[in-house]
Order: structure tokens, then sequence, then C-alpha cells
């Protein structure tokens, strides 16, 4: 009987070594194991990006076109909205406020307008925050004689109240149409910032 006491307190003692050998190789496995586990749950949420200005905030590199395009590491290509202004271009162009500049009032709009942009000399300009609410209105004025085909200059000073709940707008130069009919409605739209 002392034998067979003798013979387990001497495989506890083996086995105790077995465990002390193999404790650190199981520490490092639970701990790989957790890691696993939790990475997806503890590391930083990124959103897919999903615009210009989104990929441009992460720090993703900026190429220098016009309009600007953004890529990101898995080769996603966003390009800044410049509204409408590549495809206007050949009836209006504006030199001031360029897209994407910070409007403040009072906001000086100026550029040239073929002479089919006007009517009596004049065409509106809107102004709207980011949920479509107009901030200010004011017709542009032919700086030169409007009864052409050719580009005839306008400059205008627009006052508004800055939006309280909006960081970004849209300013709208209206071809303007006296008929009413809206086949014949145009429009340059140029975003705007506020912030």
């Amino acid at each position: 009987m002392l034998s067979v006491i003798v013979h387990t307190i001497d495989n506890m003692s083996t086995n105790e070594q077995n465990f002390n050998i193999f404790r650190p190789l199981l520490i490092v496995v639970a701990v790989a194991l957790l890691l696993l586990v939790l990475i997806p749950y503890v590391g930083p949420s990124q959103s897919k990006i999903t615009n210009f200005e989104e990929c441009a905030a992460r720090g993703f590199p900026i190429m220098e076109s016009y309009p600007r395009q953004c890529r990101t590491s898995d080769g996603d290509l966003f390009a800044e909205n410049i509204g409408n202004e590549i495809e206007k271009s050949n009836l209006i162009k504006v030199d001031s406020p360029r897209p994407n500049t910070v409007a403040q009032s009072p906001l000086r709009i100026a550029g040239q307008a073929r002479g089919i942009w006007y009517f009596e000399a004049s065409f509106p300009i809107v102004l709207e925050d980011g949920d479509g609410n107009i901030l200010a209105q004011v017709p542009a004025q032919a700086q030169g004689e409007w009864m052409t085909e050719d580009f005839v200059p306008f400059d205008v000073v627009l006052d508004f109240q800055m939006p309280t709940t909006s960081t970004v707008g849209v300013l709208r130069l209206k071809k303007d149409n006296p008929s009413g009919f809206p086949q014949n409605d145009d429009e340059l739209i140029i975003p705007v910032k506020f912030r």
C-alpha cells in the first residue's frame, strides 16, 4: 500500500512539472484566442468612406486635378463636388466664389455669362443652406451689352444671415426664364461652406 501512495505522489509531481512546462504556452494560446475574439470590437470603428470629404479627412492622398480626387487604400476613388461648373462652362463662368470656398456675408459674386443667360440684362442668384432653405437672393446685372451671344461680365454682392443648422450650402445662378417653361430652365450650381 505504501508503494501505491509513493507511486501516486511521484505521478503527481511529474504531472505538475509537465504542467509548469506547458503553462506559458497555454497562456500565450489563451491570450491569442482572446485577442482574435475581441479585436473587432475594441478597434477603432472605421465606417466605409463614401465621399471626397471623408477620404481627405482620413488623410488619404489627394490628386491635384480638377476636380480634386482622393484615393483610399482599397483603391476607391472619390472626386470633389464642384457642382456643375464644367458642364456649364460654355454658358456661364464664375471667378468668385470658387466651389467649396467658405461663404461669408457680404458675398461677392463675379464672373461672366453669355447674353442668352440674361433677360432684360439680369438673372437671379439664390443662396441656399444644406436643407434647401433660401438664405438670400439677388439679381445679377449685366455690366455690358447683354443682347449678344458672347460672354458678358456681372458682379454683385449678396448679404445673408449665416445659417445655424447647416455647414454647407449651394449658390444657384439661374438662367433668367421669362417664359416660365421648365424646358427653358437652367442653372449653375456652386457648392459652398459656411464654417
